[in-house]
């Protein structure tokens, strides 16, 4: 499989599109009024503990105090998870206290952002954990022969410098030199010490570590040993991808090169449409089929249907075609459109166990490819599939759109029939309550149509049994939901 990185730069934001054989898979974007805060380390001050919820709310210099469950709290050298957690948040933390937190999921909608004390700090090959005691290997790496390889170059030189704290290798280590993995642990040794000197030196609510922009992030978490190149239209920023490739990962081999086209390389490739494509709910499917995903504050629900697709043989291998297809499909979806949390799939029915355990499956090796960490269940009696994505960033729809001015973000309008039946109504409490000659009702256009169209005699109806004259008018900056009734 071939892998190339596009990478768009402005000085208002950055976009990263990452394609696999030529079909775009992930997009990322940001702008740089509103970096992304995941990996930043700060000096928090505790505002608030919840015995209740077990969490305290920590103050660490945004608009909204950042959320740290007790799970999340380092218990000595020990990360415990909540199984094994037996103190009291009071008892970890107290209002007022000082703690070094780091952000795992950026503010998402209402929320403050998610915090934990178990620090880590990435680079390109591995992962530095002053939490750790014993080092780690990524679970991809599945040769028992590079795993040993890799754990004695991490022990022997955490022992050598006498490092509190320990190192992951990350996939991207596999098979790189020795000579590599010790500088990167030496630069990642320099920075823990340099974060604990600002740790001593700062006051609270102050940043101690932040994470590298998208175009250096990019390189360092996204070039897999598939890639072929990285294509940037910014020659200043090449500049500075060249000399940041140069001096922590030289052992890179991708080629970074300068876009030099006259069209704008997101224009070449197609990742424009891409883009409102997956800003829409409806996704067509080749065979004719399609899927409709609505993404809610709760859980994100993807509706499998045949659409067009009759098939050629019978029903349920019509069906059988559709599922599979969608499972790959619904995988991409959820990298380019970046969809976490609980993620409800309704596949259409199938009656054969084997075909349930195929569109499965397909489901799971697709997501093999994906960054973000998933969890999947069985097909339930009701046929859903339930999963888990991870989400540490806002989804693309988040960063690029808003709710509806006009339905607040439900995805519907009343329509203009109740519309006219509430402003009957509301007349009728304005006319029993004061003693006026007529009425002016403020309305959109529609509204106003149909109240001199299909309501016409029930308005006449109206006037008759109030006594009061009734005036229309138009507004054409209403919505449809919009109206006034004004006394005259």
């Amino acid at each position: 499989m071939s892998e190339e990185i596009l990478i768009n730069v402005t000085p208002p934001e950055t976009r990263v599109a990452v394609l696999e054989n030529g079909v775009i898979q992930e997009i990322i974007i940001e702008r740089s009024d509103r970096r992304g805060l995941v990996g930043n380390i700060y000096k928090g001050r505790v505002c608030r503990v919840l015995p209740g919820m077990q969490a305290a709310f920590v103050d660490i210099g945004l608009e909204r105090a950042a959320f740290l469950h007790a799970a999340d709290i380092l218990h000595g050298q020990e990360h415990r998870n909540d199984s094994e957690r037996t103190e009291n948040i009071s008892a970890l933390v107290r209002e007022g206290g000082e703690v070094i937190v780091q952000v795992v999921k950026d503010p998402l909608g209402s929320k403050g952002a998610r915090l934990t004390t178990n620090l880590s700090i990435p680079s390109r090959y591995l992962v530095f954990m002053p939490s750790l005691t014993n080092s780690g290997i990524s679970q991809k790496i599945e040769t028992e022969k590079e795993r040993t390889r890799l754990r004695q170059i991490i022990d022997q030189f955490t022992q050598e410098k006498e490092i509190q704290g320990s190192f992951i290798a990350r996939t991207a280590g596999e098979g790189v030199s020795e000579e590599t993995l010790r500088a990167d642990m030496a630069f990642l040794a320099r920075l823990w010490q340099n974060i604990q000197e600002l740790r001593r030196t700062s006051p609270p609510g102050k940043l101690v570590h932040e994470d590298l922009p998208l175009l250096l992030r990019a390189l360092r978490d996204l070039v897999t040993p598939e890639a072929e190149r990285i294509r940037i239209d910014s020659r200043e920023s090449w500049q500075k991808a060249k000399r940041f490739a140069d001096r922590l990962i030289p052992d890179l081999n991708v080629q970074i090169e300068a876009y030099p086209g006259g069209r704008p390389i997101f224009d070449l490739y197609g990742v424009e449409d891409e883009i409102q494509k997956a800003l829409e709910r409806k996704v067509e499917l080749k065979s004719g089929g399609h899927l409709i995903i609505d993404q809610t504050e709760a859980m994100t629900t993807i509706d499998v249907n045949t659409g067009a697709f009759v098939g050629h043989r019978n029903l349920e291998e019509t069906i059988f075609k559709t599922n599979m297809e969608a499972a790959q499909a619904i995988c991409r979806q959820l990298r380019l459109r970046n969809l976490g949390g609980i993620i409800i799939i309704d596949f259409i029915d199938m009656t054969d166990d084997e075909h349930k355990r195929q569109v499965l499956r397909a489901l799971e090796k697709c997501l093999a490819r994906d960054h973000a960490k998933t969890q999947i269940t069985e097909v339930s009696s009701l046929g859903l599939v339930e999963m888990t994505r991870k989400r540490t960033r806002e989804s693309l729809g988040h960063i690029l759109c808003e709710p509806c001015s006009c339905c607040g973000g439900r995805g519907s309008l009343k329509t203009a029939e109740t519309a006219c039946y509430e402003i009957f109504r509301e007349i009728l409490r304005e006319a029993r309550q004061f003693d006026v000659e007529s009425l002016l009702v403020l309305a959109s256009q529609a509204v106003v149509d149909r109240l001199l169209d299909e309501e016409s005699s029930s308005l006449a109806e109206l006037e008759a049994f109030i006594g009061k004259r009734i005036r229309l008018q138009a507004e054409t900056l209403y919505s449809q939901e919009q109206y006034d009734v004004v006394l005259i």
